[in-house]
């Protein structure tokens, strides 16, 4: 069996003080001074050590120097670095929509171009998984039944908002000035804040259970700074 992830890994790590064993979140260590309790108080908790553990054993399945993971990594952070470069330079200059004499036909040529760098970024994701080591402990079919709830979740978010948005709204019309009448408030945007970025992360996050993949769960964490590289002409889409 391969290693497995939890607090165990983190018993060995050295530490100032003496922490009981157990799991913590990642974030600020609670004062020293709480109450006393079975566990001997969470101040003894240091909290930003478990998530630290959990990164360095995922770290021991991947070898970062394999031209797949670099060619996942690069597509991974290319994707959204190019639409928000070239939606945001449209929104100032509306050089597009001039070049192709239509801001709805220039955001049709944008929104194809996203398409195929998706086609490319799941193609590089899920040749990164296949070309490194497996979890053995995620290797079961319990976390593969989990993994493919996941991506029935994430497909359902993804596809309702495509839905809801329609295509100039899904693929940055706003940037071109292309607006809806009225502001989206159906099914997924009434239950959930972007839902089309969690539903986009949970079938990565699916796809890398499926395959019991460690390098799929870093790619995965790896893509979420996309969700904060939004502009905030979006919101009129997008609540």
């Amino acid at each position: 069996m391969g290693p497995v992830l939890g607090a165990e890994g983190c018993r060995e790590a050295p530490a100032r003080r003496p922490a009981p064993r157990g799991l913590g979140r990642a974030g600020p260590m609670h004062s020293l001074a709480a109450g006393p309790d079975c566990c001997g108080g969470l101040g003894n908790l240091d909290f930003r050590q478990a998530d630290l553990c959990v990164m360095t054993r995922l770290l021991g399945y991947v070898d970062p120097s394999d031209p797949r993971f670099v060619a996942a990594v690069l597509a991974i952070a290319f994707n959204p670095l190019f639409w928000n470069v070239v939606a945001r330079w449209e929104h100032k200059t509306r050089k597009l929509s001039r070049a192709f004499r239509s801001p709805h036909l220039a955001c049709y040529t944008l929104g194809g171009a996203i398409l195929l760098l998706n086609v490319l970024r799941s193609h590089c994701f899920m040749q990164a998984m296949l070309s490194q080591p497996r979890m053995q402990s995620l290797d079961n079919p319990t976390a593969y039944r989990a993994g493919l709830a996941l991506l029935g979740v994430g497909s359902v978010f993804v596809l309702s908002s495509f839905l809801a948005l329609g295509f100039t709204g899904t693929f940055l019309g706003d940037y071109f000035g292309i607006f809806k009448e009225a502001r989206v408030t159906s099914f997924p945007f009434n239950i959930l804040d972007n839902p089309m970025y969690w539903g986009s992360t949970a079938n990565y996050l699916g796809w890398a259970i499926m395959h019991a993949s460690p390098t799929g769960l870093l790619l995965t964490a790896g893509g979420g700074p996309h969700l904060r590289c939004r502009h905030p002409v979006r919101g009129a889409l997008h609540r």
